[in-house]
């Protein structure tokens, strides 16, 4: 492959992966809508200094992601050209994956690792390696989903591993680092302190394991480059601590990172190994050859590379400072391992490139072989699919043909895999790449079209719904959604919600905050006889005994939701004789984390 297509390709199998179809489909809850909507209503008001959402500020991240957003969401006639409003989310996950994916093809391009025994690649095999970087990546099956969602875990990514790739540059002999110093400034704006305490883990490790710390510093200048960080990030956290007070310092720094390190937070109680296995399942169907880079950056542990020549070494530093760091936090979630995704996908290139052995190009293809075979057996084990809640699920899946499409992307892999392999020739350069190519046809040709599928049943009846809210919604009328609590109901209508959960007090709680809340866009009001309150409730919700006595005029029905409209007089008295019963007394007072 000639190496002035190495970025041209790359560029467009970012785009097709992460930026084709992105405003296609509705926002999934629970996350994503709480981003999209603070965003929105910064555009809106004005206020740009604290993200605010449903009313109630949001401390729970930094400002960058939702400034990204923000702007997009300003721009003139938006709610024209994405109806949808997920486009203006979605861009900046999107754009920060594309970003990295060209960093990372351009900085083995500019410096190619040796293969094994120290021999140096040809330039097509240099430019393959650079190709095969980038898609290891971007075809982790976390990247390509969280590069399509509105959160903030990829714009991280994609700062903090630009970060580490510029200062491993620097240390290779490739200019001043003050550029990663003002990124990483901005990663921490993007998700917080956390990006230069991974950042300080890599450095640190590497430094000692290269027996070049001192090196290392001489090239980077921590000190000076800690305090750009600072006066990039900084500024903000100020303003924030001035303005907000103790709620924000007790929500953002205690309970967001510290605790969340220290303690269980939202229940995601995980064991101490949890990590391990997302390792393996987030490189399928490359693992093999992401273990085999693994062992080849230990393989000369005990010797100092010359610098431009340490990169396998330094990405092993990278991923295990990663794996390390997560597995010391109490709480743990899939998308943490999402900063070591970089540094998987340059150790499986670099495996690729040393020509591996033949265990592991054959443990490769056999999962090929696997996804294949499972995909083409879909109308065996669709059937057993029992989802109360979607009773159509399996047969529309199955009628859809998609699963069959992605059987094909996989057989296909698997057959490029198995021709390569034996060839003698210099085709067999291209053994992962091809691969890779068809697994980039499976994402655009059959997973973004199963993820339309799944909105089509999961979230569209969820707009319907909001769209009746708004058809029928009164001036000055509140809105509650009790039950299965979906923040995209918020987002969509633009309008405050009481979100209730399925606890016997729940119409207590409800008639109580009517009576008693106060916050931006919803005022107290009295159970007088003209008043009403809109209420978007389940169908399980509905049947249990705390809300099924309660009168109420039906509005709208789609999927599971209802839309009821209930006197407040009738809720009034419903609570009173259910706090009459003994039930608890209304409890919403009491903290909530992350209540929306």
């Amino acid at each position: 492959m000639p190496r002035r297509f190495v970025l041209p390709l790359v560029l467009l199998c970012g785009l097709a992966l992460f930026v084709w179809g992105l405003g296609s489909t509705g926002l999934v809850d629970e996350t994503p809508p709480l981003f999209a909507a603070s965003a929105r209503a910064m555009a809106r008001t004005g206020d740009w200094l604290i993200p605010r959402v449903n009313g109630l500020p949001r401390y729970d991240k930094p400002p960058l992601v939702y400034w990204l957003m923000g702007l997009i969401y300003a721009l003139p006639g938006q709610p024209q050209w994405d109806p949808l409003g997920t486009w203006a989310a979605r861009l900046p996950s999107a754009l920060s994956s594309v970003g990295l994916m060209l960093v990372m093809a351009a900085t083995l391009l500019r410096w190619p690792q040796p293969m094994a025994a120290g021999r140096w690649p040809a330039p097509s095999q240099q430019a393959i390696t650079a190709v095969s970087a980038a898609l290891a990546f971007a075809l982790s099956p976390l990247v390509l989903l969280w590069s399509r969602i509105a959160v903030s875990d990829a714009l991280l990514t994609g700062l903090l591993s630009a970060v580490l790739l510029l200062f491993w540059r620097c240390y290779a002999g490739g200019g001043r680092a003050w550029l990663a110093w003002i990124l990483l400034g901005l990663a921490v704006l993007a998700k917080g302190p956390v990006a230069v305490v991974l950042a300080g883990i890599t450095l640190s490790a590497f430094g000692l394991w290269q027996r070049d710390l001192r090196g290392l510093a001489a090239q980077l200048r921590p000190w000076p480059g800690l305090a750009i960080t600072a006066l990039v990030a900084l500024p903000w956290y100020g303003l924030a601590a001035l303005v907000e007070g103790r709620p924000f310092l007790d929500s953002f720094f205690g309970y967001h990172n510290l605790q969340r390190f220290t303690g269980v937070v939202n229940n995601h109680l995980q064991p101490w190994w949890f990590f391990l296995p997302v390792l393996v399942v987030a490189s399928l169907p490359f693992t093999p050859l992401l273990l085999a880079g693994l062992a080849g950056g230990f393989r000369s542990r005990t010797i100092s590379l010359p610098p431009e020549q340490s990169l396998q070494r330094y990405a092993t530093c990278w991923l295990l400072a990663v794996l390390l760091f997560f597995t010391l936090a109490a709480t743990k979630l899939p998308s943490y391992w999402l900063p070591a995704t970089p540094a998987a996908g340059v150790l499986i290139a670099l495996a690729a490139q040393q020509r591996p052995g033949r265990w592991v190009m054959a443990s490769t293809l056999a999962l090929q072989a696997v996804l294949a075979a499972g995909l083409a057996a879909s109308g065996r084990w669709v059937p057993l699919i029992n989802e109360p809640e979607l009773p159509t699920l399996p047969a529309e899946l199955l009628a859809g043909g998609l699963l069959s499409r992605a059987a094909v992307c996989f057989a296909l892999a698997l057959v490029a895999g198995v021709l390569l392999w034996w060839a003698q020739t210099p085709w067999r350069r291209g053994w992962l790449l091809a691969q890779q190519l068809a697994v980039v046809a499976f994402a655009v040709t059959a997973l973004q079209p199963l993820v339309a599928f799944g909105d089509r049943l999961r979230q569209a009846p969820l707009r319907r719904l909001a769209a009746a809210v708004l058809d029928e919604r009164r001036s000055g009328e509140p809105l509650a959604m009790v039950g299965i609590l979906k923040p995209s109901l918020h987002f969509y209508t633009d309008q405050v919600v009481i979100y209730e959960g399925v606890q016997a007090n729940g119409p207590l709680n409800l008639n109580d905050r009517l009576l008693n809340e106060r916050r931006a866009g919803q005022q107290p009001s009295p159970p007088a006889a003209n008043n009403t309150v809109l209420v978007v409730i389940d169908q399980r919700t509905a049947q249990l005994p705390h809300w099924r006595g309660l009168a109420h005029q039906p509005l709208a029905q789609e999927g599971l939701f209802a839309l009821w409209r209930v006197p407040r007089q009738a809720l009034d008295q419903w609570a009173q004789r259910l706090r009459a019963a003994g039930l608890p007394p209304p409890d919403w007072q009491q903290p909530r984390p992350e209540r929306y």
